[in-house]
């Protein structure tokens, strides 16, 4: 397993030919994959109280982005917004999801619906979240006691910019 991320990670596009993605979370016909960055960080939750139940709701990401020789790029926040080193930075909006691993949070299909400033980030229409492990909510600890309290679960992820 090591040596197949390694490999997505030195061959951007080969991310997408290596990676079986599921219809739903397809880009639109003529989309081509130029950059694919791995992310490390975290998925945000806070305890909340809907409909008679107390949950664990999505707030954001936090994640570093990462370059395939392990540089840092960008980062990736509430938004959902992915923002270059330089400050640049797209916003996008998730059009569907696909559950690949029950021990990960879902594949994602984004499409970009604001750009800021100019950089290889910012020529994205769309990303897919790929081969994701971990960040899904904790199972146990929201309660009346917890209400309002964040937890932060590791993950780890690829993104695929399109354009």
């Amino acid at each position: 397993m090591k040596k197949l991320r390694l490999l997505l990670l030195l061959t951007p596009c080969l991310a997408i030919a290596s990676t079986t993605v599921p219809d739903a979370i397809k880009v639109p016909q003529g989309q081509v994959a130029y950059l694919t960055v791995a992310a490390k960080g975290q998925q945000i939750y806070q305890c909340s109280f809907n409909q008679g139940q107390y949950a664990w709701q999505i707030q954001a990401p936090d994640a570093q982005l990462f370059d395939s020789q392990g540089q840092i790029v960008g980062k990736h926040f509430k938004g959902p917004i992915w923002e270059y080193k330089e400050g640049s930075q797209v916003q996008g909006k998730i059009l569907s999801r696909a559950d690949m691993v029950p021990t990960a949070i879902s594949w994602m299909l984004v499409q970009i619906i604001s750009h800021k400033g100019d950089s290889i980030f910012t020529k994205a229409s769309y990303i897919n979240r790929i081969n994701t492990q971990g960040g899904l909510p904790p199972s146990l600890g929201c309660d009346g006691n917890h209400l309002g309290s964040e937890k932060r679960v590791n993950y780890t992820a690829d993104y695929v910019f399109y354009n």
